[in-house]
């Protein structure tokens, strides 16, 4: 069997596997504030991915798709950016009094098949899927994950412009303005799948700090039938946020990681979304 990996693509592969164990690698966008003050204001947001969470401690997020919208509505070009082995770096100049987006955005692919009677796999981005994955592959199996991560920053008063969702894959809309969270006050989202309110979805929060807590402190919420979410924040800080659709299903009993070994892998779902956000939840 032969496995085709891309060390390129590490961050945008395990974007697809968001669950938050003890142990998970997650995907994050740091801003060094969410709300921005000055004559001449400047951000500036690290990209990473890390098994700590908000620590620089395994590999950089790549750029490649980077998307700054501006408090107009209008696609913003960063200063300046940096791609370090274990951080990236985005610095903002905001021009323009309002809410900023950062986002990050990527399609990746998981797929079997077998070529000349050989077991194969592929990991990779959408463009090596259609070069590197010959036309012939018999048994084909594959599966597309949308990733979409996101955060926030305003200067001056906040504005909703880029609020608006792009109605593609799972998407966060804040009902409470995702840089007026403060703690002691009650926040409500909206969860949406291509525009359409996210029933039922499981839907994770987590403050920073685990590297110094030794737990996670995680908070567990299921979106009602309008797909909305409300809590009540207990503590101010940085907060990581993130759900995927279709959820994973816990292993069955003695289905361990290495189960199933030397057999066709499992059918994965041919499509698979991923949200993550940094939110910063403000002193009263």
């Amino acid at each position: 069997m032969t496995i085709r990996f891309r060390k390129s693509v590490l961050a945008l592969a395990l974007v697809s596997l968001l669950p938050a164990a003890a142990h998970a690698h997650r995907p994050w966008l740091l801003p060094s504030s969410s709300n921005v003050e000055g004559k001449e204001p400047w951000v500036t947001i690290d990209a990473a991915l890390s098994e700590n969470l908000f620590d620089v401690d395994t590999v950089g997020l790549k750029l490649d798709g980077l998307v700054v919208t501006g408090p107009d509505g209008a696609a913003v070009t960063p200063d300046a950016t940096f791609a370090g082995h274990q951080r990236s770096v985005i610095d903002l100049k905001l021009a323009k009094p309002g809410t900023y987006k950062i986002a990050l955005t990527g399609e990746s692919v998981i797929a079997s098949y077998k070529l000349n009677g050989e077991q194969k796999r592929f990991r990779g981005t959408v463009e090596a899927f259609a070069n590197e994955v010959p036309a012939n592959a018999e048994d084909l199996q594959k599966s597309v994950t949308y990733s979409r991560n996101e955060t926030f920053v305003t200067t001056g008063q906040p504005n909703t412009t880029v609020l608006k969702p792009t109605n593609i894959g799972l998407e966060l809309l804040p009902i409470t303005h995702p840089t007026e969270l403060r703690a002691g006050e009650k926040a409500s989202f909206r969860f949406l799948i291509d525009g359409k309110p996210a029933a039922k979805l499981g839907v994770s929060l987590i403050p920073g700090g685990v590297r110094y807590r030794g737990v996670l402190n995680e908070i567990r919420l299921v979106t009602d039938d309008k797909g909305e979410v409300s809590l009540t924040w207990e503590a101010a800080g940085m907060y990581w946020v993130t759900a995927s659709w279709p959820e994973r299903a816990p292993a069955g009993e003695g289905q361990g990681p290495n189960a199933g070994q030397g057999q066709p892998p499992a059918p994965q779902p041919a499509r698979r979304l991923a949200y993550s956000a940094t939110l910063e939840v403000l002193p009263q």
